[in-house]
């Protein structure tokens, strides 16, 4: 990954995060499908970074199946409780990865309400 596309990516979640552009943040959802993966992999610790604000994005993604699993990650590692009932159902999901990926965000969202460790 260039420092144009890092460059992209971080003007992006500033728009989003701080001027509250929901299309900046879908433009870091639709980055998690690039080819190169370090910029999947910026766009997806940016929208962590947004915490409880990319619940919403991650909500659509999950709709449209978009991105799945990496979506299904994110959704655990920002805690989005409200999606239990969608990551539940994609648990059973015939694509294997999905249900991996599902199962895996409620394990981490259930962990974070216990307070357990794995």
């Amino acid at each position: 990954m260039g420092p144009l596309i890092f460059a992209r990516l971080y003007a992006l979640k500033s728009l989003w995060t701080v001027v509250g552009c929901r299309s900046a943040g879908r433009a870091l959802v639709k980055a998690l499908g690039s080819t190169d993966e370090g910029e999947r992999t910026v766009a997806g610790m940016l929208l962590v970074q947004g915490g409880k604000r990319a619940e919403p994005l991650v909500a659509e993604a999950i709709r449209r199946r978009e991105h799945l699993p990496i979506i299904l990650l994110i959704a655990g590692d920002i805690g989005a409780s409200g999606l239990k009932s969608e990551l539940r159902h994609l648990a059973t999901d015939q694509d294997p990865d999905v249900a991996r990926a599902a199962h895996d965000a409620l394990e981490i969202l259930t962990t974070e309400k216990t307070g357990k460790q794995g």
